[in-house]
């Protein structure tokens, strides 16, 4: 989420009115708006997509909220020591968080754990361990329209009697001591982005989220006079028209069999019906096509965490299997590709499977990723079911991405055309008729160029390098991954280096590059990347010949705070995954809004992009999808590519040599390797 306080008074029109009184005081806004700490509740662009939804479903009035986790350390603090990252623990809450109010009056239980009891009267979830979810709300305001929202986050709290009540008796201190066992549930976020680890404490978070949130969802449709009925139909009939539950990713999945359970166990609806109404409630946002994404939890842990939900799972695969062998008989390859659970080794759930089963619709977040939803990772899905596979591209507010970043640009358009498009970024387009008027192209660079000069000044402040204003700011900031080819940014700095040191007196665009991001904790290779990174830095950074003609930085602990200040400073804006691995992108429409041109390749909602801005207003390059595919088939020699062209092999070289780590000459030989041998 970011920081909070300047969203809010640009939300209710009190800017203007806050700065003025905070001066009044002697103090300055600016300074005041520094301290806050960021909520970093999420990992890259999926936590913020739900950010940036917020506020604009509470700008568009809709009576929406977003549910989850309130952690109590967020995404780890990153450092650089020593050209390394290290992380430190974020302890966002430590001075207490003014925006949140906790609701003890609506804390439920959640369960784990026990075994189920079979009887005449269906089934029953026995001898289970119970924590509390204690709700804490924190507003969420629309755009200049007395809306406001409810984010609602869950912290997890033992019960009094947490280990009193059984053979505890005689330890009191140790059961009191005990109680963080439970309370760790909500302690701190995962850090992995595109990656799943299939830790215990990982899936009682997501069930822990899922089951509180269904309590309270029925608990409000119940106290609402749609949930009151007088007729014979059930209850729940109109559950789907009053309800909508969106599953960001399969992290929330546990809900699919978590509001069978209530409706079948608790509430004695018959399971075609509860299944009926579960089906209607849900729909799937799929965020990624990376098999290492994809959520897979091992059967046994299921059984022994919630071994009533695994049997409704088996249930749920029965009869999605059977329905399968209906219409496809004696196709064993079809049943075994499309069953909710994996053979074979280790029994696992396939989350995504359970998602796209138990929803009526499932969509990607961009065409091409939408298209590679259907026609490649899911197509017996889509091949049963066409008409429930949908593309809803992602997008950013433009309240936090251009209002709150950049006033100076958001002040230009305003006195063109008006302030509408605020509300309404289509607008922008009356922006066509102004290409020609010299002064408003001068008006224009004139904010990018003070923009710049203000992050070079804290540039200089935070990293005491000394960086030129005037030369590009090429900026290349995301989570570190190697789909996101962080890697190649960095050869490219390699051999701009080397063409500067070969003929110094040649012209050459200054820039300054400028490469951000954490890399999550266990992944070596990233972790790499950003060590290499910081290595050619300090050669380049300290080489004479090269002069101010070529900086590079890496941006310590990229943040939301962070891509605030850097953004609206940028004049060329790196988007050069892999064609076919980046689902969407959202920074990538960031840069776009505060004007940097764009250098990348034809993937995720870049497509959109290039579409909308006319593709000879970008810097298009690389393979496509269709090429990458290719490639694959033949087969990708990387050796090849290495002996043909002499720059690269000079990089490359430079690299393995240990020229940018004297004192370590093999430091980067795992990097090297993986070019050569394994570079997906």
């Amino acid at each position: 989420m970011g920081r909070t306080l300047q969203n809010t008074m640009i939300n209710l029109g009190l800017q203007n009115a806050c700065d003025e009184a905070v001066y009044q005081l002697g103090l300055d806004m600016e300074e005041l708006e520094e301290i806050e700490e960021d909520a970093g509740l999420g990992n890259g662009g999926l936590g913020r997509l739900a950010a940036c939804f917020l506020d604009s479903m509470a700008t568009l009035g809709l009576a929406a909220y977003g549910y989850g986790i309130r952690y109590e350390y967020g995404i780890f603090n990153q450092k650089i020591r020593d050209g390394w990252q290290v992380e430190e623990a974020d302890d966002w809450l430590r001075h207490g968080n003014p925006w949140e109010k906790a609701r003890p009056e609506y804390m439920l239980p959640v369960h784990f754990y026990g075994r189920v009891e079979h009887s005449a009267s269906g089934a029953k979830w026995v001898d289970t361990q119970v924590v509390l979810a204690l709700p804490y709300d924190t507003p969420v305001p629309g755009y200049m329209n007395n809306t406001v929202n409810t984010m609602r986050l869950w912290s997890a709290r033992a019960p009094n009697d947490f280990n009193l009540r059984d053979f505890n008796v005689g330890d009191y201190i140790q059961a009191v001591l005990d109680r963080n066992l439970a309370e760790n549930i909500s302690r701190v976020l995962y850090p992995n982005d595109n990656f799943f680890e299939g830790k215990e404490l990982r899936l009682k978070q997501e069930y822990f989220v899922v089951a509180a949130t269904l309590q309270d969802i029925i608990r409000r449709f119940k106290a609402s006079k749609f949930g009151s009925t007088d007729s014979v139909r059930t209850v729940f009939d109109s559950f789907p028209d009053q309800v909508a539950i969106q599953l960001n990713d399969t992290h929330p999945a546990m809900a699919i069999p978590e509001l069978m359970r209530i409706f079948v166990d608790i509430e004695k609806l018959p399971w075609d019906k509860a299944w009926d109404i579960t089906k209607r409630t849900f729909a799937y946002t799929n965020h990624t096509v990376l098999p290492e994404a994809l959520e897979r939890w091992p059967v046994d842990l299921v059984e022994k965490l919630l071994p009533r939900h695994l049997q409704i799972i088996y249930e749920i695969n029965q009869r999605h299997l059977d329905h399968i062998a209906s219409l496809f008989p004696n196709d064993v390859g079809r049943l075994r590709r499309m069953s909710l659970i994996e053979e074979g080794g280790t029994k696992r759930i396939n989350m995504a499977h359970l998602c796209i089963v138990g929803s009526h619709a499932v969509n990607g977040v961009a065409k091409i990723h939408s298209e590679i939803v259907k026609t490649q990772v899911f197509e017996d899905f889509a091949a049963l079911e066409p008409e429930k596979f949908q593309n809803k591209t992602n997008g950013i507010t433009p309240r936090r991405w251009l209002l709150l970043c950049n006033p100076g640009l958001a002040e230009l358009i305003a006195e063109k055309i008006g302030e509408d498009y605020v509300r309404d970024l289509s607008q922008l387009t009356k922006l066509h008729e102004f290409v020609d008027d010299d002064l408003f192209i001068r008006e224009v660079a004139k904010v990018k160029q003070e923009n710049k000069v203000k992050f070079a000044l804290y540039l200089e402040k935070e990293y005491k390098v000394k960086i030129n204003p005037s030369s590009m700011f090429d900026v290349h900031v995301k989570r570190i991954h190697e789909y996101k080819r962080q890697l190649m940014n960095c050869l490219h700095i390699i051999t701009m280096y080397n063409r500067i040191r070969r003929d110094p007196a040649k012209l050459f665009v200054p820039r300054t590059v400028i490469i951000g991001g954490k890399a999550a904790p266990g992944y070596h290779m990233a972790k790499m990347i950003i060590k290499l990174i910081n290595a050619v830095a300090q050669v380049v950074n300290n080489d004479p010949v090269v002069g101010s003609k070529l900086k590079v930085i890496f941006l310590e602990n990229y943040r939301v705070s962070l891509a605030e200040k850097v953004i609206p400073a940028t004049d060329l804006s790196e988007q050069i995954s892999t064609a076919g691995t980046e689902a969407s992108g959202t920074g990538n429409m960031k840069f776009m809004l505060n004007g940097a041109l764009t250098i990348g390749t034809m993937d995720g909602a870049n497509v959109e992009m290039a579409e909308e801005a006319g593709e000879e207003n970008l810097f298009i390059f690389g393979m496509r999808v269709e090429d990458v595919t290719e490639l694959d088939r033949k087969g990708y020699n990387a050796q090849l590519y290495y002996d043909r062209l002499p720059e690269l092999k000079q990089a490359v070289d430079q690299i393995k040599s240990g020229f940018f780590s004297p004192k370590d000459p093999n430091l980067f030989n795992d990097v090297v390797n993986m070019l050569f041998h394994h570079d997906r």
